[in-house]
């Protein structure tokens, strides 16, 4: 194992955000050792080999961690794990891999977070400055990891999806443009399950924002409304408001756009649609470029994704709604009856805000997940069919028997994946694989 001392920057964590930040201190010359208490991934592992880096699995050691100089966690580490809260104890510095990736460039930083919406807006106002002829690079939760990017790119903007676990470990991180699109309970079991903490985490993007800075909300969110209450906001305010909808019009700084020919359904992408406008126009984007680049979206894949049509049915992938407020826009933006695939890895959901649309749109629920009492207590009684299943392939069947002509089967889970996928986007995937398999002559792709 490397000496460690002062100097050296160890790496708590082996994933995309912790290599990217090894290989970023590599090419600054700073000694660095990574250290993750499982198994690192071959092309990981092969990533820190092929960069001289050294690195340990399995375990942490911490008699040798807790001599380093500053500490970069992973984000899917919490500040109370036992190693994190002793380098805390005796001061040693403990960052995101955004804080240090921030430092070592100069390109104007857009940064994008809420509890939905992100991945859409950050990849949407990334194309629009693209379309507009900007050179911008896609980073964060979304794209290239920030760090491992900042190693090899020198982009004039980053356009970066941040969660509000990296947030929590940023000291001088200053985004000049920064958007928060919403604030709905989620992943409160870091949290301490209080909604404020979570809020003041989201909040966190721009606590370093100064007045020449910009920051974008939704102007109809009761928990933003409340964080301003707490929160000095140093940056120009600019909301997002629903007024601004006019049926397939968005109105955004006195300019009209249309979302009629774009694949961005629901009211939900139109908001997310209104903020990347904000985002872009603040950048410099020229506005007669907006439009094109509305057009020539292409979602991402597991946001309200369509991925075939069976005997006359839409089958939608949506796998990435892992809350309960994700599901409520994705059912609303519904213009047809649905077979709702749902269920998972319960967060300690509150279903109830959800009955009304159910009862007004669904006609059958198809529960995918190990445990699916809480969902059968909540919906059971309230649509013509319940089944449950415990894969994809075979929610996918039951929905299939289910489905009639004109009808559309919702993949929108409202939880996390981790009971019976690796993640969100092998429940899509395989999701996709299941329904592609049944559509006549045709493979399923690969994603």
């Amino acid at each position: 194992m490397m000496q460690i001392d002062r100097h050296t920057l160890v790496v708590l964590g082996a994933g995309e955000s912790g290599v990217g930040a090894a290989l970023l201190a590599k090419a600054q010359g700073i000694p660095v050792f990574v250290s993750d208490r499982g198994e690192i991934a071959a092309h990981y592992r092969d990533e820190l080999d092929a960069a001289d880096i050294p690195y340990e699995s399995g375990a942490h050691s911490e008699a040798v961690i807790l001599q380093a100089g500053e500490v970069v966690k992973s984000p899917g580490i919490p500040d109370k794990a036992p190693l994190v809260k002793a380098l805390m104890e005796q001061g040693t510095p403990v960052i995101s891999e955004i804080e240090f990736a921030a430092r070592y460039t100069s390109a104007l930083l857009i940064g994008i977070t809420g509890s939905n919406g992100k991945t859409t807006t950050a990849t949407l106002t990334h194309h629009l400055l693209k379309t507009a002829g900007m050179d911008a690079i896609l980073a964060g939760n979304v794209g290239d990891g920030f760090a491992r990017s900042v190693a090899v790119d020198r982009p004039a903007i980053y356009v970066l999806e941040l969660s509000s676990f990296q947030l929590d470990g940023i000291r001088t991180f200053r985004s000049p443009i920064a958007a928060l699109l919403n604030i709905t309970p989620d992943h409160l079991d870091r949290y301490d399950y209080q909604l404020e903490k979570y809020a003041d985490a989201k909040f966190r993007i721009a606590e370093n924002q100064l007045d020449e800075d910009i920051f974008v909300y939704f102007a109809e969110d009761e928990n933003i409304a409340s964080g301003f209450g707490r929160h000095e906001i140093a940056a120009r305010r600019a909301a997002v408001s629903l007024a601004d909808i006019k049926g397939e019009e968005i109105e955004v700084d006195a300019h009209t756009y249309s979302l009629a020919n774009t694949a961005l359904r629901g009211k939900h992408n139109a908001l997310n649609a209104m903020f990347a406008i904000r985002l872009a126009l603040a950048a410099g984007a020229d506005p007669q470029t907006l439009q094109q680049g509305l057009d020539t979206f292409v979602p991402v894949p597991h946001r309200l994704e369509k991925v075939g049509e069976l005997n006359g049915a839409e089958y939608i992938n949506d796998s990435k709604a892992t809350n309960v407020d994700a599901v409520f826009y994705a059912l609303e933006a519904m213009k047809k009856p649905v077979v709702w695939i749902a269920g998972g890895q319960d967060k300690g959901n509150e279903y109830g805000v959800l009955l009304p649309l159910v009862r007004e749109k669904v006609r059958a629920l198809v529960c995918l997940g190990i445990d699916n009492a809480k969902l059968r207590e909540v919906f059971a009684g309230e649509v013509e069919a319940f089944e449950e299943t415990q894969s994809a392939a075979d929610a996918v069947a039951a929905a299939h028997r289910l489905a009639q002509p004109g009808e559309v089967v919702l993949l929108s889970p409202a939880c996390a994946s981790f009971d019976l996928f690796k993640n969100y986007v092998d429940r899509g995937n395989q999701f996709r694989e299941a329904v592609q398999a049944l559509l006549p002559d045709q493979q399923p792709e690969k994603h």
